[in-house]
């Protein structure tokens, strides 16, 4: 009877999904390590690798160059990771401890090149470093994002908040131009005083006193 009960209880616990996913990220984190696989952690388990506080989407995305694709691909498989292409050309999906794995060569339709994953900082991930995207650089990754069929500010709203200090806000400006839903967030975040109002020229024109 106190077999049985204690089963019961065992398996009312839901799996605690936020550690199955950092599970995940370690695990195939260290198989591109140790092969020697450039790469970055992005997505919101980079902003987490940062200080944001754990609010973990469906997968787990790192940033790696097309051109590393393939080799990666077989490395991951020989590990017994399963790896699939999906109708998408800009990534390659991978599958661990039940999670799913995004391995991404277009960064919202922008290349990861070498250079990006310079840039990236070498971070603890529950334990286990690695190479995780800029804040910068993983700001504008989820800014370029936005578009009128994906516009949900909210998961992006907190990571902004909690980097801001870290992020090169005149950058993000620049390379957002001409971008409605991108300009937008930014705006909204100068209205939430998150960030400072845009001054001087950049601002535009002011009409002279009379």
């Amino acid at each position: 009877m106190a077999g049985g009960l204690g089963h019961v209880e065992r398996a009312a616990h839901p799996p605690d999904r936020t550690q199955a996913i950092l599970e995940a990220t370690k695990h195939v984190a260290g198989l591109l390590k140790a092969a020697g696989h450039p790469f970055a952690l992005a997505g919101s388990v980079a902003a987490y690798a940062h200080g944001v506080p754990a609010s973990f989407q469906h997968d787990t995305d790192f940033a790696i160059t097309r051109e590393d694709s393939e080799a990666i691909t077989r490395d991951l498989e020989k590990a017994g990771i399963q790896v699939r292409v999906p109708p998408e050309d800009w990534l390659i999906k991978a599958r661990s401890h039940g999670e799913e794995i995004d391995l991404i060569f277009e960064l919202a339709r922008h290349p990861v090149t070498h250079e990006l994953l310079d840039r990236a900082q070498t971070l603890p991930v529950d334990s286990v470093r690695m190479p995780v995207l800029a804040p910068t650089d993983l700001v504008a990754s989820l800014l370029a994002a936005f578009s009128e069929h994906h516009c949900d500010f909210g998961p992006v709203l907190p990571i902004a908040r909690a980097l801001r200090e870290k992020i090169d806000w005149d950058l993000l400006r620049e390379e957002s131009e001409g971008a409605p839903m991108a300009e937008a967030f930014l705006f909204l975040l100068e209205r939430l005083n998150i960030i400072d109002a845009r001054s001087g020229p950049a601002a535009g024109p002011r009409e002279e006193a009379p």
